[in-house]
């Protein structure tokens, strides 16, 4: 087992499997982004052999994330190859949903539990002045094709920005929980590297976004005495069929009941989302080093893992944009 000085039994590990995305959202990079050389990246057996270290470590609980996975060409092989390997729990995965009309039914039958949907509006223009490159309606179709495959339950990720997706947008994609049993996640934007001032200037607090949907839909009911759901605190709207989750990592932390760490594409064990603090392991793995070595640098690192972000003391993670870390 892996714990940390504070006590926290850290047992969930996000990988992500690229820094590249089909997408150019304004939260996550800049348009004309430069990505890392292949050669960089942790390679597919690479992957799974950190994935296995993880699981002996009593990491049980998995989730695949980028920039965005699915661009990945290997990526049904790695579920495949992480669903099977002792120990593992759970294998989910967060998407833009793109390519999911084509690849949900064999992540599925790979071993892929659930996914997470990224869809910030259901407004065609706002979500490609959002995604700069995107349709809503292929976001749409992937829902649908992981609904078909029984990837459920189905959570609906939107990051709300200010002047972007933050009025009539929050309550559209409310209502949808209304007639689908879905969970819609409305999820405050973080500030990270180069485009942190833009992020700082966007965020729009849960208050609000709490606030605009009752305004329009009314009450919202705090579910389960507002015991988190993973990062989410859940509310229900009346009769509604799916729940509204709110995830406030910067005007509330969660930082107490994190469990969680996070495998950059080039190999580094990010301790924290928001704080810079990393342990390279994709170095000492192609230098030779015994998996009994790589376990204690990993035990080593789990064991450092800070308590929280720095925010509200105006400390920013700068060494990275999103789409290097995946959230």
């Amino acid at each position: 087992m892996a714990y940390d000085r504070f006590g926290r039994n850290i047992h969930y590990l996000r990988i992500s499997l690229t820094d590249k995305c089909n997408l150019r959202c304004v939260y996550c990079m800049d348009e004309d982004m430069e990505f890392r050389p292949n050669d960089e990246l942790m390679q597919n057996d690479e992957v799974l052999l950190l994935a296995r270290l993880f699981a002996e470590l009593g990491f049980d609980k998995f989730r695949l994330t980028g920039g965005e996975p699915t661009v990945r060409k290997d990526v049904v092989d790695i579920v495949r190859g992480i669903a099977s390997t002792p120990g593992v729990r759970e294998v989910s995965m967060t998407t833009n949903g793109l390519l999911l009309k084509d690849l949900a039914k064999p992540l599925a039958e790979a071993g892929l539990k659930r996914l997470n949907i990224s869809i910030d509006t259901l407004d065609d223009d706002k979500f490609n002045r959002i995604t700069r490159w995107g349709k809503v309606e292929g976001v749409r179709a992937g829902i649908e094709a992981a609904e078909e495959a029984g990837l459920l339950p189905i959570k609906l990720n939107a990051v709300v920005v200010r002047g972007y997706n933050d009025t009539q947008d929050v309550v559209d994609l409310a209502r949808l929980t209304l007639y689908h049993d879905w969970q819609v996640r409305f999820i405050e934007m973080m500030p990270f590297g180069d485009i942190a001032t833009f992020q700082q200037e966007g965020i729009v607090t849960d208050r609000e976004i709490h606030e605009r949907i009752e305004a329009e839909l009314g009450p919202l009911h705090l579910l389960d005495d507002g015991q988190l759901d993973g990062e989410a605190r859940l509310y229900k709207l009346e009769n509604g069929l799916g729940t509204l989750g709110f995830i406030s990592s910067v005007t509330q932390p969660f930082c107490a009941s994190c469990t969680r760490v996070r495998l950059t594409p080039d190999g580094r064990l990010r301790l924290c989302l928001l704080r810079e603090k990393e342990v390279d392991l994709l170095t000492p793995l192609r230098a030779g080093a015994t998996l009994e070595e790589l376990k204690q640098i990993i035990l080593d690192g789990v064991w450092h893992k800070p308590w929280g972000h720095g925010l509200a003391d105006d400390v920013v993670p700068l060494n990275r944009v999103m789409s290097e870390i995946g959230g």
